[in-house]
């Protein structure tokens, strides 16, 4: 089992400077590093101050001079708001930067309010579209001179430069979540990322059937890396109520999201309220006991346990999810946790 750290700068008010973001990003991602994590994850969205990566790259390269052994992983690049010659050569060079330590995540985006801003109003469904046509080009790229004309990306001939110095290329993953994701990703050669977001292990089974389907479907294809991406909120055992700071957290950031993937209120200088809890108090998702149960919160004993069930299944990586709405001093403490208790049952 290999661990990572998907992580963003999360402002949820302005009295936090985005440089101290950006410093605390800096610092969970040393952490992990020291701590043996493979990867660092760092996804792309726009104009919202709750997930500030307008793209990963700039924070990625950074990263790559401040670190030594982990992976820089953009995860995700949002395919229908990129070309594909720009996404070969940014991640090329960013391969180049970090001397081969670069991997690339592509999904097809979901939030209707960037692509009213970002693709002039395309209906988010269609970016799959862009996915689609966009992960053998970006190959192409790489290995040389290529032109294409498909239906949503037109060039002539061009080529990846610089190229990466990976053999054998970069990592590709894949955000998946229906049957056809799932075969597109296997049948492509790609690594699959899933997360359950707020469901529970029943939904985790789920996904990795989805996934052995798609093997079954494409039995030349050599079997590539499962993730599962978890929000993840470790507490001391000395702490039994310790996982109510990270249910109530994680209940906040999934009213948050609500609020932007509805798309009903103009937000104000990026911010956005969270939709009330009103709203779900009969949904029983959001029920703390439930959010408790259905995210990775608790001991390290409990979530040791979790993830070996994950194992288990075929889970090759775990991605410690650390946007939560938490302060920083309250996520450096469950990060340093994990490393400390959860990390050693897996050597």
């Amino acid at each position: 089992m290999k661990f990572s750290l998907f992580v963003h700068m999360e402002r949820w008010d302005d009295q936090v400077s985005h440089r101290q973001l950006f410093e605390d990003l800096t610092e969970l991602t040393l952490m992990a590093e020291a701590g043996g994590f493979s990867t660092v994850w760092i996804g792309e969205h726009h104009a919202m101050e709750y997930t500030i990566s307008p793209s990963p790259m700039p924070l990625l390269a950074y990263l790559a001079a401040r670190t030594e052994t982990i992976h820089l992983g953009a995860g995700t690049i949002i395919a229908p708001f990129w070309n594909p010659i720009r996404v070969a050569g940014e991640c090329a060079l960013l391969d180049v930067i970090s001397n081969g330590r670069m991997e690339v995540g592509l999904a097809r985006g979901a939030y209707q309010f960037e692509f009213d801003r970002m693709a002039n109003g395309m209906p988010a469904t269609d970016g799959g579209k862009a996915l689609r046509e966009m992960v053998p080009v970006v190959r192409k790229l790489w290995e040389g001179d290529y032109a294409f004309e498909g239906e949503v990306y037109k060039f002539p001939t061009s080529t990846s430069v610089p190229k990466p110095v990976q053999a054998g290329m970069p990592p590709m993953w894949i955000a998946a979540r229906d049957p056809d994701s799932h075969n597109f990703a296997v049948k492509n050669g790609c690594n699959v990322m899933v997360t359950p977001l707020m469901k529970g292990d029943e939904e985790v089974l789920d996904l990795k059937n989805k996934f052995q389907a798609a093997l079954d479907n494409n039995p030349e294809v050599p079997r590539p890396q499962l993730m599962v991406l978890r929000h993840t909120h470790v507490h001391s055992a000395d702490e039994p109520d310790g996982w109510k700071i990270g249910a109530q957290a994680i209940s906040r950031f999934y009213r948050t999201f609500d609020a932007w993937f509805g798309n009903k209120t103009t937000p104000v200088n990026g911010f956005l309220e969270p939709s009330p809890e009103s709203k779900f108090a009969e949904v029983p998702a959001f029920d703390l006991d439930n959010i408790r149960k259905n995210t990775m919160i608790g001991t390290p004993e409990e979530v040791i346990a979790r993830i070996k069930y994950y194992q288990e299944l075929g889970v090759d990586e775990f991605s410690f999810w650390c946007d939560n709405s938490l302060p920083h001093a309250e996520k450096k403490k469950s990060l340093e946790l994990f490393i400390k208790e959860v990390v050693p049952a897996f050597a």
